[in-house]
């Protein structure tokens, strides 16, 4: 899925960071999740709970919850230099920064285990950015390559042939 961004000569390449059959998974085991919670609620009833048990037990249903949710909606965008992932935080950086690269792909467990991009910073840092569409993180690559490379500078004049 990709657009023209305003004001900026380069595409915007988006793309789901997970892959379809990982986001319908995490629906459901959320689900299963919060139905066997519901199933088992009778006998969670007859147990005696302290006030920290019951926090314990409301914060893991919780992150369970938003892990799963940031599951399905998260997204991976390539604008311009910079490749961002909405995730529980976003996670951005720009084609300058990186000091290294590594691309992740399993072709044959696409289907489940997204592509993956680990980013190492010039100032420290590492950074996993996940793409259903390879094709943004090799993109990004791409962008990190034209910077590393230095711009081929014309060959110097050959001298003239007699001249000193």
């Amino acid at each position: 899925m990709s657009g023209e961004s305003e004001g900026n000569a380069s595409p915007t390449i988006e793309s789901a960071a997970f892959p379809p059959l990982l986001r319908t998974l995490a629906v459901v085991l959320v689900v299963d999740l919060f139905a066997f919670a519901l199933w088992s609620l009778p006998s969670l009833r007859t147990t005696s709970w302290s006030a920290s048990s019951l926090f314990v037990f409301g914060v893991a249903g919780l992150c369970v919850t938003w892990v799963g949710y940031w599951i399905v909606y998260s997204r991976t965008r390539l604008e311009g230099d910079v490749l961002t992932q909405t995730w529980l935080w976003d996670k951005r950086v720009r084609a300058e920064d990186v000091a290294q690269l590594k691309l992740v792909h399993i072709r044959m467990l696409e289907r489940v285990i997204a592509p993956r991009l680990l980013v190492r910073r010039r100032f420290g840092g590492i950074t996993w950015f996940h793409a259903y569409d390879p094709q943004v993180l090799v993109a990004f690559g791409q962008q990190v390559a034209q910077r590393a490379v230095p711009a081929a500078s014309p060959p110097p004049a050959a001298p003239e042939p007699g001249a000193q």
